[in-house]
């Protein structure tokens, strides 16, 4: 009996993180040329981005609540409390599976004790929020704080992407046929950033992939609070050189030091395609930063 986390692939934790806190991430279910794949488990993003360049045609789907149940029930059966922070409703139907799945379970577990959070966050947005909500359940803060921490760092998450490619946000309907070709013509990247309500939205248009890149890096400016301190959430796809440098003109820019980086995982990537580079940091000064402990 114990206070656990878990969350889904689509936090794109890296795996350091998920080993060093025995942290369970359900993975996203992935269909390439109509075979299932398990974001994570049986398909990784570097093969997953080759396997997109060579034109393969991929779909995402979201956890259903069957695959729920079955990653909820040892928690229920062992009586553990659990808090699952989940992947936006804005984007995909995993957290209203996973309450049909919580629905189900408490018929046979009526004193199963299982929170979920819906993050509004996508990517390493709420994969930094798991990071945080880890490190207090570490130094043994209370579950109820480690709750108001998840949501408040929720609300004050800001997500920031940039695409090298318009030819997946139109194969994913995000974009128009005559748009993706304007856009293409033009070089035109859009810069893309998750709402309040949870959804991807383009709220810029730039001409090039550098001045996309340097965009990104003023909006960090711009929107990010205590910078030199907090946790910045660097994520690629399969463009580890370019995030290489986007990271050392944070570092130049803003005195931030720390980072955790990953590839998007294919989740996100599949309607985003090779080349996306993102940005998640924290908009306010947190709080709860007394209680959160940052990896040496």
């Amino acid at each position: 009996m114990a206070l656990k986390i878990i969350t889904d692939s689509a936090s794109d934790v890296p795996k350091w993180l998920a080993d060093e806190y025995d942290l369970r991430v359900i993975p996203t279910p992935v269909v390439i040329d109509e075979k299932d794949y398990f974001d994570g488990e049986t398909i990784f993003p570097s093969e997953f981005y080759q396997l997109l360049r060579d034109g393969k045609e991929v779909k995402t789907y979201h956890i259903n609540a069957f695959m729920f149940k079955e990653n909820f029930e040892p928690y229920a059966k062992n009586k553990d409390e659990l808090i699952y922070i989940c992947f936006s409703t804005g984007i995909a139907g995993t957290y209203n599976a996973a309450n049909i799945a919580k629905t189900e379970l408490l018929e046979t577990y009526p004193d199963f004790d299982l929170t979920i959070i819906d993050t509004k966050c996508a990517s390493l947005g709420y994969g930094l929020i798991v990071y945080y909500a880890l490190k207090m359940l570490e130094n043994n803060v209370e579950k109820q704080t480690i709750i108001e921490a998840i949501k408040y760092h929720c609300e004050h998450m800001e997500h920031i992407f940039t695409v090298e490619t318009l030819e997946y946000l139109y194969k994913g309907g995000r974009l128009s046929r005559g748009s993706a070709i304007a856009g293409g013509l033009l070089d035109i990247k859009p810069i893309i950033k998750v709402d309040q309500k949870g959804a991807l939205v383009a709220v810029e248009k730039v001409r090039g992939r550098q001045k996309s890149l340097k965009r990104l890096i003023e909006i960090v400016g711009e929107k990010g609070a205590a910078l030199e301190t907090q946790t910045i959430g660097l994520i690629h796809g399969d463009d580890k050189e370019t995030l290489e440098k986007v990271k050392q003109k944070l570092t130049e820019q803003y005195g931030c030091k720390n980072f955790i980086e990953n590839y998007v995982g294919c989740a996100i990537g599949a309607h985003t395609g090779p080349g996306i580079i993102g940005i998640t940091f924290l908009n306010s000064e947190t709080p709860y930063f007394r209680r959160i402990y940052d990896r040496d």
